[in-house]
């Protein structure tokens, strides 16, 4: 594993991790600060936790089945805002699953799609979320379909695309698997496509997903729908799928293009080193 490059996903004006340690995590979105729980976070944080409430806002509970609450740590402080990425604006909710509408470790991405995308391209964004990677390629003049099983986060990913002033994101509400199947068989081609899939999930009509079963026809089918010139990335973090793994995908379906897997970071302002799965990037 100490072989693998790191990739480390960088802070932003509207977005710190202040600190990590003990099975959580210390974040500034904006204006607000939020307590998580962070399985990675296995160490001994920076600070002490009686610090981290007295400037935290919110701090999230958590409960049964994945599922929890969150406190609030000050008076009269919203449980909805908005923080920007550049040009982009992103509307955040306090959820019941701990998320807030962002994966801050998404960045370093973001980042990759504003170097290899350019206007009239082709884009897909498959388990789409609430879209910031849509909205990055969108706002380089990318022709941008963006799918996601959840009706519930298509239509937050609408209202992210709205804050940031965009217009004319495709929206598909589907499996990200059976739509990308079908755009082999359409022999619709893309430029750019970017793959998030949770390690375990629920699909659109209640089936049960599980990434370790589905990634090699995921990669297969990826490699069918991309240009010659295309790029890929795509974000693993099931413990099933090393990078060992990835490798063997990669050499049996992009045999003939660049690869390269590496280790998702993030660093806190105390120097805390957080891992947030394996990052794979066909060129």
């Amino acid at each position: 594993m100490s072989d693998i490059p790191r990739i480390y996903a960088q802070p932003w004006a509207d977005y710190e991790l202040l600190d990590a340690g003990g099975g959580k995590k210390l974040e500034r979105w904006g204006s607000i600060i939020t307590i998580r729980p962070e399985v990675q976070a296995y160490f001994h944080s920076g600070k002490p936790f009686t610090e981290w409430r007295e400037i935290a806002h919110w701090e999230f509970i958590e409960g049964k089945a994945q599922q929890g609450k969150w406190k609030c740590l000050k008076k009269n402080v919203p449980s909805e805002w908005t923080i920007r990425y550049h040009r982009l604006q992103f509307t955040l909710s306090l959820t019941k699953f701990k998320h807030i509408g962002l994966f801050p470790e998404q960045e370093a991405n973001w980042r990759f799609i504003e170097e290899q995308i350019s206007a009239d391209e082709r884009f897909l964004n498959l388990f789409a979320y609430t879209g910031a990677a849509s909205c990055m390629a969108r706002l380089k003049g990318a022709d941008t379909f963006h799918v996601d099983s959840a009706k519930s986060t298509l239509n937050w990913a609408k209202r992210n695309m709205e804050e940031s002033k965009l217009l004319n994101i495709k929206w598909v509400h589907e499996d990200a698997l059976k739509f990308a199947a079908r755009e082999v068989k359409r022999e619709n081609r893309y430029k750019g496509i970017i793959m998030d899939p949770p390690a375990w999930g629920i699909g659109a009509s209640g089936e049960k997903w599980k990434l370790e079963d589905k990634i090699d026809e995921l990669m297969m089918t990826a490699s069918s729908l991309l240009e010659d010139d295309g790029f890929l990335i795509m974000n693993t973090y099931s413990p099933t799928v090393d990078s060992d793994f990835l490798r063997e995908l990669i050499d049996i379906y992009f045999p003939n293009k660049t690869s390269s897997i590496s280790q998702l970071y993030m660093e806190s302002k105390t120097e805390k080193t957080m891992y947030f799965g394996e990052l794979v990037r066909v060129q």
